[in-house]
């Protein structure tokens, strides 16, 4: 890296130039004894799109969440079009032109559209005016800038890349030059995920100015003019992205080199271990979630799901586990019928050898007002090696923790410290470790690497890579099409409760992927 790159070389504006868009200077914020932005400064040019980048709690969200008014700076000035900006709050952050897209959207699904986007803004005490003047003006918006989505439709009836469109027409609505997107890719079909890249390349063709929080390397690389890096709440380079690489931008990151491919030999399958037919599974509010899902996976391999979330494979996974429970069709673990015992539960799957690592390792992996290594035998207590005569044997429990943190680098190594003390991605260790140590004919996992850091994602494929060469077998469900394009070895894909085919990952393309998840046919999709 350049001097000038460490240094933030990209807050200097050329002589004679108009001013930045978007300037910060030695911003902080503190969280209690938490110092979570350390003298932040970034210059965003005018007419560019933005990225900022880095590791769980390195303050990106925390910085952009000051710049729209969630959050009140401890020090610094926030600069917009050259003017020093007192933001506190989002109200505040839209009069001076700055409008936001978060992660989760913002949309009351009862409500239309024209509806949604007026929602705050009605200008009068009645709504007939304010919607005619609405309907008009996101009619031309659409056509200015390719966002076309039907005004009268209901938000709820809308699939998400739609839903998205709505929360960005709503923010050109009320007069947004600087965009600001929170990990936008996250609930998005391939397919999805390119049309908001153009959609995105048009705004800043037309003069807006986009800031984008993501951890996807690849889009970053592909969709941005320039890109911040922090790393523990600082700034450690400002960039131009045409003049780095996504190695370096990991670096940059984490501190030291990270091997961004998964490292892996070609699977050499067994016999089937897990065998699923027909499978229906139906959620605590009585829908069925899952349509008679046929799938096995065997000795040596990972089987990934992919899916846009909410398409049932979270569904399929905890029923798998015994959370859920079966409401038809059979489960059977080394040819052994499991699924009609009259009870069907995570203990008794356990006791079957299936492990389990869950989607929300908060909620359902951690009670994270426990210490580690008491979270360290969840489902596992009554191990007798765990138990004294009367009580839990605590120096087992400790010693067995000990071991595994250093087994899978947890930081810090400390077994009395509470779960929620730790990082996510030294949560997800805790989990893996836990549920890999018991040494499972069937790992279920799902999301393993869902808010956890690069270099612990390296980490966790690594291990998962090592447990199929082990000849475990291995049924993954996530998100990420590059987590599942990198350690699957057949790939399966879920769209509306149902499987919509299966590929091998030697033949799977993300456009091939991408057209499954939004419901077109295997055939089809060839």
């Amino acid at each position: 890296m350049t001097d000038s790159i460490a240094q933030g070389g990209l807050d200097t504006e050329p002589a004679g130039s108009h001013p930045p868009a978007l300037r910060l200077t030695g911003v902080n914020k503190w969280f209690g004894a938490n110092h979570a932005n350390k003298d932040v400064s970034l210059t965003v040019r005018r007419g560019s799109i933005h990225g900022v980048i880095g590791e769980n709690g390195a303050g990106k969200s925390t910085i952009m969440s000051i710049v729209y008014g969630y959050l009140r700076a401890d020090g610094g000035t926030v600069e917009v079009d050259g003017r020093i900006t007192d933001i506190r709050s989002p109200r505040d952050a839209i009069a001076v032109g700055i409008g936001m897209v978060h992660q989760h959207f913002m949309l009351v699904d009862t409500f239309t559209v024209v509806e949604n986007v007026l929602l705050g803004a009605e200008g009068g005490a009645t709504l007939a005016p304010g919607l005619g003047r609405a309907r008009k003006e996101l009619e031309r918006l659409e056509h200015e800038y390719a966002l076309d989505v039907d005004v009268d439709a209901v938000v709820g009836d809308l699939p998400v890349g739609l839903q998205q469109r709505v929360e960005i027409l709503k923010a050109l609505y009320r007069g947004a030059d600087i965009l600001i997107l929170d990990e936008p890719t996250g609930v998005l079909t391939p397919q999805e995920a390119d049309h908001l890249f153009r959609i995105l390349r048009a705004l800043r063709n037309q003069g807006k100015t986009i800031v984008i929080i993501t951890h996807k390397l690849r889009e970053i690389m592909d969709l941005t003019d320039t890109v911040t890096v922090m790393r523990r709440g600082e700034v450690v380079a400002n960039v131009e992205t045409a003049s780095t690489s996504r190695e370096q931008l990991a670096e940059l990151m984490v501190g030291r080199k990270v091997l961004l491919r998964v490292d892996k030999k070609p699977a050499e399958p067994g016999a089937v271990v897990l065998d699923v037919r027909a499978l229906k599974v139906v959620d605590p509010t009585g829908v069925l979630r899952v349509k008679e899902v046929s799938l096995n996976v065997r000795e040596g391999e990972i089987v990934g799901i992919a899916g846009v979330s909410g398409n049932g494979q979270s569904e399929l996974l905890e029923a798998l586990a015994g959370i859920l429970p079966i409401a038809g069709g059979s489960v059977r673990v080394h040819g052994e019928k499991i699924s009609g015992r009259s009870i069907y539960n995570p203990r008794d799957l356990r006791r079957a050898g299936i492990a389990h690592v869950p989607e929300d390792r908060q909620k359902v992996g951690l009670v994270t007002s426990f210490s580690a290594s008491e979270c360290a035998v969840l489902g596992y207590q009554d191990d007798s090696r765990y138990n004294g005569r009367i009580l839990m044997d605590h120096g087992a429990m400790l010693n067995r923790c000990r071991a595994q943190m250093k087994s899978y680098d947890v930081r810090p190594p400390l077994p009395d410290l509470p779960a929620a003390n730790f990082s996510g991605g030294n949560q997800q260790k805790i989990v893996l470790a836990r549920e890999i140590e018991r040494n499972p004919d069937v790992l279920l996992i799902g999301q393993p690497t869902r808010g956890v850091d690069i270099g612990a994602i390296e980490f966790i494929h690594r291990r998962l890579v090592e447990l199929r060469d082990a000849g475990k077998a291995i049924l993954l469900v996530s998100v990420e099409l590059d987590e599942i394009l990198a350690l699957s070895d057949r790939i399966l894909v879920m769209f509306d409760g149902h499987l919509v085919g299966e590929i091998p990952a030697g033949q799977a393309t993300e456009r091939r992927l991408g057209l499954m998840m939004a419901g077109i046919s295997e055939e089809a999709a060839e």
